[in-house]
């Protein structure tokens, strides 16, 4: 269940800051009772981002499938990866 604080608690930034670590998930803030804001610790931002950024991979892994580009054998994505790093 999200957790949904008023505007008003925002004065009190330490125990926002406790309540996102706490929780792991975003804070909504309220302000004259309709969605106003969105807070969160920075792990939390880092994660949703990270999400979000596999998401769009795969997405434009589906796409390129769609088109037909042909797929790597995992031996040849590990080769590249080796070219690529030197090892």
């Amino acid at each position: 269940m999200p957790t949904i604080r008023p505007m008003a608690d925002l004065r009190d930034t330490g125990k926002i800051s406790e309540l996102c670590y706490q929780k792991n998930e975003p804070v909504f803030i309220t302000k004259n009772g309709s969605g106003h804001l969105v807070v969160m610790s920075l792990d939390t931002y880092e994660k949703q981002f990270g999400l979000l950024d596999v998401y769009r991979k795969l997405g434009a892994a589906e796409k390129q499938l769609e088109d037909g580009v042909p797929l790597l054998t995992g031996s040849e994505v590990f080769d590249k990866l080796r070219k690529k790093h030197g090892k």
